[in-house]
């Protein structure tokens, strides 16, 4: 029997802090969307405020980073009547196992959405056997 989950809207979280930092702003962890084909994971971040030469994606030690910088002269002068949301810089990590092809990993940005498509290694793909 298929469970059916409900889609819920979650709030805004700032990151964690385990190090000094030497910038003046906040860190919020970008909303995150992971799906699954047989060929790849698909991850979607939302990083509002985000222009596409302001991120960087990096994969270390097994361990995929993103990050994205708010360019916060373009809110200079401004003064809120009403906000829903706070202004901050976005950062996300993910530990991707050796099933991953991190050499073909491709990364897209459009709109305040990242769209990073992780391909699946040959011997994680599903296949027919053969029986003889």
């Amino acid at each position: 029997m298929v469970s059916h989950q409900e889609l819920q809207v979650q709030e805004k979280r700032e990151v964690e802090k385990k190090e000094e930092t030497t910038i003046p702003a906040r860190v919020f962890v970008p909303a995150t969307d992971i799906f699954e084909t047989d060929q790849a994971l698909t991850v979607v971040l939302e990083m509002p405020g985000v222009d596409k030469e302001s991120v960087s994606a990096s994969v270390e030690n097994d361990i995929l980073t993103i990050e994205g910088r708010i360019d916060f002269s373009k809110y200079e002068g401004l003064q809120p009547v009403y906000t829903e949301y706070n202004i901050g810089h976005y950062a996300r990590s993910f530990q991707i196992s050796s099933t991953i092809e991190q050499g073909k990993i491709a990364a897209d940005m459009k709109d305040g959405v990242m769209t990073l498509v992780l391909p699946k290694a040959e011997k994680a793909k599903p296949r027919k056997i053969s029986v003889g």
